[in-house]
């Protein structure tokens, strides 16, 4: 009979951890190779605070991860919040005992993070706790107390779930919209229509005229993250992208690459857009020599390379 799964590892844990939560990371390669920066958890609540679990390259030694648990919070606000708490955070192998640190934590609006900045080395990670590209976090937090009033909601067990990076091919995620009568376009702001690449919906949003500190002077453009079509949770999203406007004679097309986490929010769907106020000069645009507008048709495109996926255990 062969070792148990590291999910199956981790799904036996949450039944005597009640405040852990457990992420498991497919895809670390893509991390220990730094084609991504970080990973994040969804927000999970332990004694009624929101918390978020985050894996990164260590700042200070490249050879290392860092792992830091953050309050993501929403009465975490103003200059007076505090919470003090103790957590442990650690990675789970498939047998044996975990490796793990346990910590004192105290957070308030300067210091909203804390963790070890060279938690692992990535030889160790490999050598000791990497399975099938995949390896295990978690943190275990207790003794919370806040200064301000909070719901306690008792949990049973603890939470886990697997956070995914998927990888695309240019032509299974290339978008590519084609305007034509470019001049005729009236108002500020337009979108693309809708396509699906990894967990949600995407489209294009471009400023003829610019936005921002690029109104007057440059074509804006940005990706926006819309609705899921997953039934996993409505956390943020790890989007790698390269946005760009085609030269239809040359081929010296105008290029920006981008990273970032896309969240959800209903409320301010501006929170889920990124790209460049500047990403392309008015000036280069209406230069007929420079291909990008030609007979008054235009091609603005954008391939996503890297997304994160998140569901839970």
């Amino acid at each position: 009979m062969g070792l148990p799964s590291l999910e199956d590892t981790i799904k036996e844990k949450l039944k005597d951890r009640k405040n852990a939560h457990f992420m498991l990371v497919d895809g670390m390669s893509k991390l220990l190779t730094e084609k991504v920066n970080n990973c994040q958890s969804v927000d999970f609540q332990v004694s009624g605070i929101k918390w978020r679990l985050v894996i990164r390259l260590s700042r200070g030694r490249k050879d290392h991860l860092s792992f830091v648990l953050e309050i993501t919070d929403e009465k975490c606000t103003g200059s007076n919040w505090e919470v003090k708490f103790n957590f442990k955070i650690g990675i789970v192998p498939q047998t044996g005992p975990d490796y793990c640190f346990v910590l004192v934590g105290h957070q308030n609006e300067k210091q909203r993070i804390q963790g070890l900045a060279n938690f692992i080395s990535h030889t160790d990670l490999k050598e000791r706790f990497l399975v099938n590209d995949k390896a295990g976090f978690y943190a275990e937090i207790s003794d919370v107390q806040p200064n301000f009033p909070v719901t306690r909601i008792p949990r049973s067990m603890g939470t886990a779930e697997r956070f995914k990076l998927i990888e695309f091919s240019p032509r299974n995620s290339r978008f590519t919209w084609k305007i034509t009568q470019f001049s005729s376009f009236d108002g500020e702001e337009h979108s693309s229509y809708e396509f699906t690449v990894g967990p949600r919906r995407w489209r294009l949003v471009m400023y003829p005229k610019g936005f921002g500190d690029g109104k007057g002077n440059s074509l804006s453009l940005y990706l926006f993250a819309s609705d899921y079509v997953t039934n996993g949770p409505k956390g943020g999203t790890l989007a790698i992208y390269k946005l760009r406007v085609l030269d239809q004679l040359h081929r010296n097309h105008c290029e920006t690459d981008c990273r970032y986490w896309f969240p959800y929010n209903p409320v301010d769907p501006m929170d889920s857009l990124w790209g460049r106020h500047k990403f392309l000069p008015l000036e280069e645009l209406h230069n007929a020599s420079k291909g990008f507008l030609v007979n008054d048709q235009i091609y603005i495109g954008v391939d996503i390379s890297i997304v994160s996926t998140t569901e839970y255990l």
